[in-house]
């Protein structure tokens, strides 16, 4: 009822700030490309920038160093060490961001209109002349290798690094975004240099802008901050497929409570049936506690706390992943449901009723998503990226809505395949039989 309320309201709140979101496409001078959302009403801007390539672009031998290289944008650039940068950043009320994942580097910026020249000048010393000082080097090397050992006692960084290798042998995704331990601690300062040059690129960037910017000083911003970037990396990894069957791994780990992440192949966003999909994965999974598998696996049963499903839809592979905790003397049970509802769904599909409430949540929610220059700016990017148009904003819905029931049920059959689901359980579940 919480979830219909919600969406409901959303609905008519929501459609007006839909509405209002007028996207503009504005190139500089130099040809770099961005979205602009112009609101003029308070003195701030947003500006999200996305370089695709990520963490998948280290060197086999050398993964970690996109990590260490990200981590070391804001500890100091050109003239400026590391405190004299952050004093600086804090004297102009900025707020920088540097993130990796697999296949992006991600750079925020939160800036006033009165600062905005400084502000775009700090940051682009960040991204064009970062100074990678031995000792920032070093303190940073630590941070991350102290998040090394930690996943290393953690049960689900432990499930998602076994089935990643697993289904990825030979891929960047098959390894850690932060490497290893052996190999940040042998990355050099010529390593993190080498990822710097490899992954802030001009040819693969893509910027959203939001807040009280014009289109022509977008264009000026765009060619101060990021003109001097090298024109191009290298090539990007190949696509690959999902090398798991179906079956249970365990990893024994010593813990009262196992841990499980499982899935298979999944679908590409760019796939014409993903809004069915979506519409399929909220309803076994996704949707909180209406979703199939939580009322089984939690409500009817009492074995987990929580239990959830996504669409993984990374650029160079698809996954349709799950996660859930439950005791070790009931996971084996828990794993017994999961599967039963995974052939269900794709057997049977979903019902008339079902997919009316899904519909209504997820058109109703969709405007709760705009909330905030910043969070309109990193929907700008995330659409520019899988090649969706400006107009994708106000006719999303309609997507959702086109989908029948009859399209639902075709594509349960063909994305759910109960017999390619694999489990890799970290605990030390009673009765569960490992396959290998």
């Amino acid at each position: 009822m919480i979830r219909f309320v919600l969406a409901f309201c959303a609905t008519f709140a929501g459609t007006t700030a839909i509405a209002a979101v007028d996207i503009q496409e504005v190139t500089s001078d130099g040809g770099i490309t961005a979205w602009l959302v112009e609101d003029h009403n308070i003195p701030f801007t947003a500006l999200e920038i996305r370089i695709k390539g990520g963490a998948s672009l280290d060197v086999p031998d050398k993964r970690g160093a996109g990590n260490l290289m990200v981590g070391l944008l804001e500890e100091g650039a050109g003239d400026l060490d590391a405190q004299a940068f952050q004093t600086r950043r804090e004297e102009l009320a900025a707020r920088f961001g540097f993130d990796i994942s697999d296949d992006t580097v991600s750079i925020s910026a939160r800036f006033l209109t009165e600062n905005q020249s400084e502000s775009i000048a700090l940051l682009r010393s960040a991204l064009i002349e970062p100074r990678f000082d031995q000792t920032a080097i070093d303190r940073v090397r630590a941070q991350v290798l102290s998040g090394i050992a930690s996943d290393a006692k953690s049960p689900n960084a432990i499930a998602s690094d076994t089935l990643n290798a697993a289904a990825f042998p030979d891929h960047p995704y098959g390894r850690p975004i932060s490497g290893t331990a052996d190999s940040v601690t042998a990355l050099t300062r010529d390593d993190i240099v080498t990822a710097w040059q490899n992954m802030l690129t001009r040819d693969r960037v893509y910027v959203g802008a939001v807040g009280d910017i014009t289109p022509d000083a977008l264009g000026e911003l765009l060619d101060s901050l990021l003109g001097d970037l090298p024109a191009e990396g290298p090539p990007l990894p190949e696509d690959v497929e999902f090398a798991l069957d179906g079956g249970v791994t365990v990893v024994d780990f010593p813990t009262p409570q196992s841990v499980a992440l499982f899935g298979h192949e999944g679908m590409e966003r760019d796939d014409p049936d993903y809004f069915a999909a979506t519409i399929l994965n909220e309803t076994l999974g996704a949707g909180g506690f209406e979703s199939r598998l939580m009322q089984e696996v939690r409500e009817k049963r009492g074995l987990t706390y929580g239990i959830s499903t996504f669409l993984v839809p990374k650029f160079h592979a698809e996954m349709v992943l799950g996660q859930v905790a439950s005791s070790n003397a009931t996971m084996a049970e828990a794993i017994d449901v999961i599967r039963d509802e995974w052939a269900k769904i794709a057997q049977n599909g979903m019902t008339q009723e079902e997919l009316d409430r899904v519909k209504l949540y997820l058109t109703g929610a969709y405007a709760l998503r705009f909330d905030g220059n910043a969070n309109i700016a990193s929907i700008l990017v995330g659409m520019q990226m899988i090649d969706l148009p400006r107009a994708y904003v106000a006719n999303r819905n309609d997507y959702i809505n086109a989908v029948t029931l009859d399209d639902v049920n075709r594509v349960a059959a063909e994305l759910y395949q109960p017999e390619d689901l694999h489990f890799v359980v970290v605990g030390q579940p009673i009765g569960l039989e490992a396959d290998d």
